[in-house]
């Protein structure tokens, strides 16, 4: 296995050599499990590597049926392939493929058994375990300052591999429009609010959420799964002429398509700011009980990578409480989220 910044050895390197001039195809097989964040984070290394490799490459994708729906329409993908609970689905089938190439960006116990069970050369990256517990548990920070994207990236670097900071990838379906999912006579130009983040400290408390949609202006499109409906259903009794709620109401790539239409896309840290850096948005990225220095904060290509704004309480002593998440503030203040100043994200979203 090669990890971040290994180069190839000879024998790799003439093993390479073979497969671009003389084979002229190789196949390689990009392992994420979960979840939809991480899997739109790993989109720049399966671009790279078809598009800068040599000869006829093939990427294949391994991940959880759940997720399937982020990479159907890659045209960077050439196959899927799934599993429901255990990789003893898959094996066979990942073995008659022949890979000469697996790159985990996974990197847990299911990947590493996958890859033990393929032929072909792997690649993985550093997941800065060590540096993750100083900053949760200590407060030390020794996190480099780059993001998961790039070292993602770092993993294939032994195989020629560059940025081309053309940032994230999500494809749409052919024909979905954001514009055809909106009610008659609501705003074409709109701010989509996110309301949800797999874990509660990640989240608004509704009371500021209330504050919030209160404090816009603008005509605002609520997006988040059906666990998020009821908030939804109360946001917009605030003023259902100015707010639509799509929570609970739409598949993932309609409320992707929602996004994608949006002037501004307000959200926590989860997997919908990733799929709205993907369309280079205007994002402004609330931050609870994480940091941005965990290197998952926004990832637009080079023409907008700045075109958004991190709000996070940085006056305490007890945050991150965790790389995750919880249920419930382990203090039981919820400053991170319960403090933020409202007024500030409305006023940024109006700019």
């Amino acid at each position: 296995m090669f990890l971040a910044g290994e180069s190839l050895n000879r024998n790799h390197r003439m093993k390479f050599v073979y497969f671009a001039f003389v084979n002229m195809k190789v196949k390689i097989l990009v392992i994420r499990f979960s979840s939809i964040g991480d899997i739109v984070l790993t989109t720049p290394v399966i671009r790279c590597l078809k598009k800068q490799l040599e000869g006829d490459v093939e990427v294949h994708y391994l991940t959880k049926n759940n997720y399937k729906t982020l990479l159907e329409n890659n045209p960077y993908v050439a196959k899927i392939h799934s599993i429901e609970k255990s990789t003893n689905e898959v094996i066979e089938a990942l073995q008659e493929e022949k890979f000469d190439y697996v790159v985990d960006l996974h990197k847990n116990l299911r990947s590493s058994r996958v890859k033990r069970k393929l032929e072909g050369l792997s690649f993985s990256f550093d997941k800065l375990n060590w540096q993750k517990w100083l900053l949760v548990n200590l407060k030390i920070n020794r996190m480099p300052k780059i993001h998961i994207v790039d070292r993602y990236l770092q993993s294939v670097k032994a195989l020629g591999i560059e940025n081309d900071d053309e940032g994230l990838d999500y494809f749409l379906p052919e024909g979905l429009d954001g514009k055809q999912l909106l009610p008659e006579g609501f705003s074409n130009s709109y701010i989509a609010l996110v309301l949800g983040a797999t874990h509660s400290t990640k989240r608004l408390p509704e009371s500021k959420f209330r504050e919030l949609v209160t404090d816009i202006e603008q005509p605002i499109v609520l997006i988040g799964g059906k666990e998020d409906a009821g908030l939804g259903a109360s946001l917009e009794e605030i003023d259902s002429k100015k707010i639509f709620n799509a929570a609970g109401k739409m598949t993932l790539n309609e409320s992707a398509a929602l996004l994608k239409q949006a002037s501004v896309v307000i959200t926590h840290d989860t997997g919908m700011m990733h799929i709205a850096a993907a369309f280079q948005k205007k994002i402004i990225s609330i931050w609870g009980n994480t940091v941005p220095d965990f290197g998952m904060y926004p990832y637009l290509n080079n023409e907008y990578r700045n075109s958004f704004k991190i709000i996070e309480n940085n006056d305490l002593s007890c945050r991150p409480c965790s790389k995750i998440g919880f249920d419930k503030c382990p203090k039981g203040h919820f400053k991170c989220m319960n403090d933020l100043n409202v007024s500030q994200i409305a006023e940024l979203s109006s700019v």
